[in-house]
């Protein structure tokens, strides 16, 4: 369960922050003043503070300060009045991960709480290829076979240094975990480290999201917003999906690559962050330079160092490492026993192709492990297990998608369904619109190309 600690001198405000991020399944602590927080910050160890700016004595800025210095990778969401953004601004700049302008809505403190949280795992849980039986302080990058062997090493000659990498491999090969090996052994391992997924948010909203936005910037621009790169100076950026950032944006990553230096959309002052940036992708970026979808100049300063992650049907010596890797690891996830896996299970998970890579292969091991009463892992466990999922290909268009969920409402009789059908896809919608857009609900409604009004209304029908 994970921790957090509410700082407010209000003491109603603390109170009520309590019993709502309690009902969300946190283990909250509360405290009213500065000199309080940072006492049950050493007790508690909480894995992210929420905080007003103004307090009497010492002010949030001065606790932030000493956070940072005790606890630099405990993540600190700022609370502040409309005019007193500013200093909010100030305390990005002093390493807080976010800020909320008050009054704010209870599922946008949610959403960013939720994301703080996980970038405190990010940079706590390290990345490890060191054989360690039973290792539980992080994750492990698994396999001996030759390709592996090289990619550690490549890892450890990249990680002092501050070059630029490119990560290159299909989905699921494990590009994230070997950025993320990158940062934990790198100089920046006690700095941010923010995972942005180019692919997962629309084009409309990668800019604000990597850059930020002046206030006035755009309609429902109503204070300055910093962005990632602002938000994670000293530290390392992960550009996931990098092949499907749009070109617009690539001329402005490469300005920041070349000197440092940058504009919040609808602004003109120049600013400097110094931040390494880890890219990864798995399209061919090669011949999206010669299509002209990609920078050229961009790809010659992404390409320092490069890193080729090979899908695992190349490497299928690895399988049983990794099968055993994952035994161990939801042993204790579902407080199972499982000793192992049978010869026949396992010539059958060797002889498979594997389009999903070590995700679809740990995916597998989860479900048959759920269903295993034995000590070992079968073929009786493992059968039926590699359904495809619909929107596994990258191919598939929205129609397909749709047509295959229409086909399976069919199969399973959809009498009495057709509202309910149409409903969860209404509110999958508008969740998903809310997370990209980090509670933002202009924005979301932006997004989904419909007015705030009408997605207030479907917000109220969930």
């Amino acid at each position: 369960m994970s921790k957090i600690l509410v700082v407010d001198d209000q003491k109603t405000v603390c109170y009520s922050l309590q019993r709502f991020l309690q009902s969300e399944g946190y283990d909250v602590h509360t405290a009213t003043s500065g000199e309080d927080a940072l006492s049950v910050l050493n007790d508690a160890n909480p894995d992210l503070v929420i905080m007003d700016v103004r307090m009497p004595e010492m002010d949030g800025l001065e606790v932030l300060r000493r956070i940072k210095e005790s606890h630099p990778k405990v993540q600190v969401i700022m609370m502040t009045a409309f005019s007193t953004t500013e200093k909010a601004i100030e305390a990005i700049k002093l390493g807080a991960y976010d800020y909320l302008t008050k009054p704010f809505d209870n599922d946008e403190l949610l959403i960013r709480a939720k994301d703080a949280i996980k970038t405190r795992e990010m940079m706590e849980e390290v990345v490890t290829f060191d054989e360690v039986k039973d290792y539980a302080g992080g994750e492990r990058i698994i396999g001996k076979s030759p390709a592996m062997l090289d990619i550690y090493k490549q890892i450890g000659r990249a990680a002092p240094t501050d070059a630029t990498v490119l990560i290159k491999g299909e989905n699921g090969t494990g590009k994230e975990l070997v950025a993320r090996a990158i940062y934990h052994y790198s100089n920046r391992s006690s700095k941010p480290f923010l995972a942005i997924n180019c692919a997962a948010i629309p084009e409309q909203l990668l800019e604000s999201e990597l850059f930020g936005y002046e206030r006035g910037a755009f309609t429902g621009a109503d204070f300055k917003r910093i962005g990632k790169f602002e938000q994670c100076n000293g530290g390392t950026i992960f550009l996931d999906e990098i092949g499907d950032m749009p070109v617009g944006l690539q001329a402005k990553l490469l300005r920041i690559l070349q000197d440092g230096k940058f504009q919040r959309l609808g602004g003109t002052e120049t600013i400097e962050t110094n931040v390494r940036i880890i890219a990864a992708t798995n399209k061919d970026i090669e011949d999206m330079v010669k299509n002209n979808t990609f920078r050229e100049d961009l790809y010659y300063r992404i390409n320092v160092v490069t890193i080729n992650v090979p899908p695992l049907r190349e490497r299928k010596e690895d399988i049983k490492e990794l099968v055993h890797y994952f035994i161990q690891k939801y042993n204790k996830k579902l407080g199972k026993t499982i000793k192992g896996i049978t010869a026949d299970a396992l010539k059958k998970l060797e002889e498979h192709a594997w389009p999903g890579n070590v995700r679809e292969l740990e995916n597998v091991i989860q479900k048959a492990m759920v269903f295993c009463n034995s000590d070992y892992l079968s073929m009786e466990c493992c059968e039926g297990l590699h359904v495809q999922n619909l929107l596994r290909s990258s191919c598939a268009s929205i129609e397909e998608v749709i047509q295959n969920i229409v086909e399976l409402a069919f199969k399973d009789g959809c009498q009495e369904r057709f509202q309910d059908i149409v409903s969860t896809l209404e509110k999958s919608m508008v969740k998903r619109a809310m997370e990209l857009t980090k509670g933002n609900q202009v924005h979301a409604a932006r997004l989904l190309g419909i007015s705030r009004n009408t997605l207030r209304k479907k917000l109220g029908e969930e």
